[in-house]
């Protein structure tokens, strides 16, 4: 499953083992994602930072990133 392919309300992980819930249906670098950390907020997330999200028959699966999102998460790993 792409990133781009996760619609609203889909249960996802992210890279820092928290679960959330995604808020939109955009596609890009950022996602709006309710997640569930040590507290419950709501937030823009980086795509590349999602990697398991539910697919539609209620199963996870691991997260496939575009180019431009490998991209931008090595330049997030510069800073």
């Amino acid at each position: 499953m792409k990133t781009n392919d996760i619609k609203k309300g889909q249960r996802v992980t992210l890279r820092n083992g928290w679960n959330g819930t995604m808020m939109d249906n955009r596609k890009g670098n950022t996602r709006l994602v309710e997640v569930e950390g040590v507290y419950t907020e709501i937030g823009s997330v980086y795509a590349h930072d999602i990697v398991i999200a539910q697919s539609a028959d209620g199963t996870y699966e691991p997260v496939e990133h575009t180019p431009a999102q490998l991209k931008l998460r090595e330049t997030v790993a510069g800073w």
